[in-house]
Formats: structure tokens, sequence, C-alpha cells
């Protein structure tokens, strides 16, 4: 049983690495820091956040590879 907890673990924590690599989460952080910092702005709906990040993306593409 041991065993199987520490695997559980494990596959918990890679999901959340890749998660986090990905963005995933991105949305989430993005609405607590303006609730948190900016309550009386209106936050956008996902779709728009994502919108809105991949526009930015194109504009302005740093590091990117592709």
């Amino acid at each position: 049983m041991r065993v199987w907890r520490a695997a559980v673990a494990a596959g918990r924590g890679i999901r959340w690495y890749f998660g986090a690599l990905m963005g995933d989460d991105a949305y989430r952080t993005y609405v607590a820091h303006q609730q948190r910092h900016h309550p009386e702005r209106e936050t956008p709906t996902e779709r728009q956040f994502w919108r809105d990040r991949m526009d930015d993306q194109d504009r302005n593409p740093g590091a990117r590879c592709c």
C-alpha cells in the first residue's frame, strides 16, 4: 500500500509539473492575481484570456523557437 501511495503521489507531481510547464493553470493564476490586486477590473473570460495571450506571444516571440 505504501508503494502505491508513493506512485500516486509521483504521478500527481508529474501531472502538475507538465501542466504548469504547458500553462494549464495560467488562467486560474491570472484570475487569482486580478481578484487580489485589481478587484475593480472586470476579469476577461477564459477564452478571451487565451486569445489575448496568444496574440501577445505572436507580437512578441521572445526566446521561442517557432
